[in-house]
């Protein structure tokens, strides 16, 4: 029994988080901390901004964010600097630019180009289903509607 509590308070001593614990001035100052972190992407998840990741570069980030803000940074500044340093893919709303064309129009392209491919599908397949009958078919289709018409009468 002693090896398994053993046991137990070692690998949660292991386990353990680091929670991080900052100190703003104003209320104003960590509104605008909250803000910016939950609009950077952590690039390790990629699928998460730096509040919400425990990844260690996220950790960074929001350090660092924390330092430009209590140094007089404003919004703009601390964004300019971290796509400077990490590119555009840190911002979870890219701008629209040159580098990021294909990233806002990929979306639209790809359903036009699906949507173009499922009429031309749509097109194709109603023109192979009428071209499959031989004449003799379509004689006896005809028939056989043409006798289905005057039964119901």
């Amino acid at each position: 029994m002693k090896k398994l509590l053993l046991s137990l308070f070692l690998l949660s001593q292991s386990v353990h988080a680091e929670i991080e614990v900052y100190q703003f001035k104003t209320p104003e100052l960590e509104l605008r901390y909250q803000s910016l972190t939950e609009e950077l992407r952590c690039l390790v998840c990629q699928n998460q901004n730096i509040a919400d990741s425990h990844a260690e570069l996220a950790q960074d980030l929001r350090r660092k964010v924390y330092e430009k803000l209590n140094a007089g940074d404003s919004n703009d500044q601390i964004i300019d600097y971290m796509t400077e340093r990490y590119g555009d893919f840190v911002l979870y709303r890219p701008p629209f630019n040159l580098k990021t064309v294909i990233l806002w129009l990929a979306p639209v392209l790809t359903l036009l180009i699906g949507g173009i491919g499922f009429w031309a599908l749509l097109k194709r397949s109603e023109t192979n289903a009428i071209e499959q009958l031989s004449d003799a078919e379509h004689a006896q289709l005809d028939k056989l509607l043409h006798t289905k018409t005057s039964n119901k009468k």
